[in-house]
């Protein structure tokens, strides 16, 4: 038989994609049988252009698919991917009757039942772990074997549903194939494909999670359990996925990769050992197991970033998600984290039914902390209704249509809308797309629940002190007062959707903290200007491309004929307050209203992606603002001279030789042809 594996289309530019694992793991375990299988990835056929865009995408996939002429087509079917999973399906089948179409994924397997009786046109639904049942499957169809023996299975039979005993866990991950990588592009044809400066592999590390959440699917697909593969399976399939298949970086695919941690110091003293660390890696993890000595090991390991399930600042929505988690901790770990070069994602749900305006400024000013205490990337959603659920079947009855989630975007194949089949399906039955739908949120609307989740981010990476310390100022919300700034920047920007960019931020932010601040009370945080000023420049010198600035080796008579000019990027600014006593206040979550004016000079760089600043004197900042490459350095040691009246000429020069030095030495200055020495 020939069949063919397809992973269904989906896009979103802001989103990279790798290699369907799942379905290579099936083409993996269909070595062994004499069945040809191939692959097909329509994601990738989308971003290399082989797929166009259009309303005749899926016609263009079935026809793509047919041309294989399959005797079964096998489709990863996910909440966002399904209605164009069944719209491909039903053309197939069309065009193809004697065709097996077969289901599976985690979205399948929880409306196998419903998708069955609704969609004739698909044959099978396999349910969880496909890499025993999906060839059980395929030998029962080849040879006419009884259906009803393939556990995990769900099937029509006549007008009839039949939904097969469950398939228990495979017990040992170990004794599954090696993904068949032979049946997919190779890792860096996706890498240019999605303009990636490296290839990534995704790495299968374990399966299942033994949590409770409402929302949450996967521990319900797995039974509240879970299952790792062993660290030499898993250290030799990362040495391969390197050696032969090209990959530069993995995405280690487990929820509970931290759980135990035991087995995350084997594992990294296992990469270590084997010399893979060089190949940085990306993992999920929980705040309450891990702490500064293993995020050492990890970074040493490799570990470039890792994802923190935050989900809410409020302790009444945890209580409500059942998410089990001590929210002090929070600020802490993203302070090891950051200490270690590691940028963790932090993500946060907002809008859960139950929620006051309230719990969701919890959540928010919880962002607005993390943005202060370390370099991170947040990300902020609003729930999905996922099938299988407690948040599913308690309030599937109170389905609405009002804003996109991120779960609900992707196939926007029409001119940046989605096709009106798909439109027409989704409608059809909330039950079944319900990743498509929204419960209402009792303390505020969907829209701005929306608008927020968008773009309240860009305020926690820019602006989170500024932002935070405005609402503490007036004991204003911190949602509606994003709200307001929305508003302001749209009318500063003459945009009519609630949008707004980095940029608007530089140009509109301040001007807004004005205007607000002259609406309300007088101030009492006076030191709120200089906060201000601070965070506007470090966006500034991200804008600038700092070049590190060097010393050329002078003769000691000739380097007082040198002409140092200020490293390109660089800032220098005066602060009326001591800002690096405020910043570090800031950090360690004290929120004082007043501080004594004590002025305060910084310096700002960025190089390569990071962020510098350094705190110097008043000589040293009239020393650089000297440095203006047409000043000699013995020119601008006499106009020094007046600080140090006291100080013989000789003893004045050899001193601002040194400061010169190491000012170079820490590239902060550069050094342009001396002149004539004479």
């Amino acid at each position: 038989m020939k069949i063919v594996l397809v992973f269904p289309p989906f896009y979103l530019s802001s989103m990279y994609n790798l290699p369907p694992l799942g379905l290579l793991n099936i083409a993996g375990a269909m070595r062994k049988e004499p069945h040809t299988v191939a692959v097909l990835d329509m994601v990738l056929a989308l971003r290399k252009g082989a797929l166009k865009f259009g309303r005749r995408i899926y016609d263009d996939c079935a026809e793509m698919i047919a041309d294989y002429k399959p005797d079964v087509v096998g489709f990863s079917a996910q909440c966002t991917t399904y209605p164009s999973v069944l719209h491909i399906a039903e053309k197939i089948k069309s065009a193809v009757p004697s065709v097996k179409i077969i289901l599976g994924g985690h979205n399948a397997s929880f409306v196998d039942s419903e998708t069955l009786y609704r969609y004739h046109f698909i044959d099978f639904i396999v349910r969880g772990e496909a890499e025993i049942t999906f060839p059980d499957l395929i030998r029962a169809v080849s040879s006419d074997q009884d259906l009803e023996r393939v556990r995990g299975i769900s099937f029509r039979r006549g007008e009839d549903v039949i939904r097969n005993q469950d398939r228990g866990l495979v017990q040992d991950l170990d004794s599954l194939p090696l993904p068949d990588y032979s049946l997919a592009e190779p890792l860096v044809v996706y890498r240019d494909a999605c303009g990636l400066p490296r290839s990534i592999a995704i790495l299968e590390v374990g399966r299942g999670c033994p949590h409770n959440c409402i929302y949450c699917s996967e521990s319900v697909l797995w039974g509240r359990k879970t299952r790792t593969f062993s660290i030499s399976r898993i250290v030799s399939e990362m040495e391969h996925l390197r050696d032969q298949e090209g990959a530069e970086c993995f995405v280690l695919a487990y929820d509970q990769f931290t759980a135990q941690r035991r087995f995350v110091e084997s594992f990294c003293r296992s990469v270590i050992d084997k010399g893979l660390s060089s190949t940085p890696w990306y993992c999920i993890s929980r705040l309450d197991t891990v702490d500064r000595e293993l995020l050492g090991l990890m970074k040493e390991a490799g570990c470039e970033s890792m994802c923190y399930g935050i989900d809410s600042g409020s302790k009444k929505t945890l209580s409500f998600i059942r998410k089990k988690i001590d929210r002090d901790i929070l600020f802490e770990r993203v302070a090891e984290t950051t200490e270690q070069g590691m940028i963790p994602t932090l993500s946060f749900v907002i809008g859960f039914p139950e929620e006051e305006r309230s719990d969701i400024d919890e959540t928010l000013f919880m962002a607005l902390r993390t943005g202060i205490v370390g370099n991170s990337n947040p990300l902020i959603q609003m729930p999905t209704v996922l099938p299988g659920t407690d948040l599913h079947r308690r309030y599937g009855g109170e389905l609405i249509r009002k804003v996109d989630t991120y779960f609900s975007l992707g196939l926007e194949f029409d001119e940046g809308g989605r096709l009106s089949e798909d439109e027409k399906l989704i409608n059809s039955d909330p039950l079944l797309f319900s990743s498509f739908y929204n419960v209402r949120c009792r303390g505020v609307s969907l829209e701005e629940l929306s608008t927020l989740a968008g773009y309240f981010p860009l305020m926690v990476q820019f602006f989170p002190r500024s932002f935070l310390l405005l609402s503490l100022e007036y004991r204003f919300s911190v949602s509606s007062l994003f709200i307001e700034w929305i508003s302001y920047v749209g009318k500063m920007t003459s945009r009519e959707a609630p949008e707004f960019n980095a940029h608007d931020l530089y140009l509109h932010f301040a001007g807004f903290v004005e205007i607000f601040r002259k609406r309300k009370a007088p101030l009492r945080l006076d030191y709120l200007g200089d906060v201000l000023k601070y965070e506007k420049l470090c966006l500034e010198s991200a804008g600038r491309k700092a070049t590190i600035g060097s010393i050329k080796a002078f003769e000691e008579g000739g380097i007082l004929y040198a002409v140092p000019s200020l490293s390109k990027g660089l800032i220098i600014e005066r602060f009326d307050f001591d800002l690096p006593v405020i910043i570090l206040d800031l950090k360690a979550g004290k929120f004082l209203e007043r501080y004594e004016a004590s002025p305060s000079n910084i310096l700002f760089r960025h190089v390569g992606d990071q962020l510098e600043t350094a705190q110097i004197d008043d000589d040293t900042k009239d020393f650089l603002t000297l440095c203006d490459g047409v000043r000699s350095l013995k020119d601008i040691i006499k106009r020094m001279k007046r600080e140090g009246k006291e100080i013989k000429k000789r003893e004045l020069e050899k001193m601002y030789i040194e400061v010169f030095r190491t000012l170079c030495d820490e590239g902060y200055l550069k050094c342009n042809d001396p002149g004539p020495i004479q």
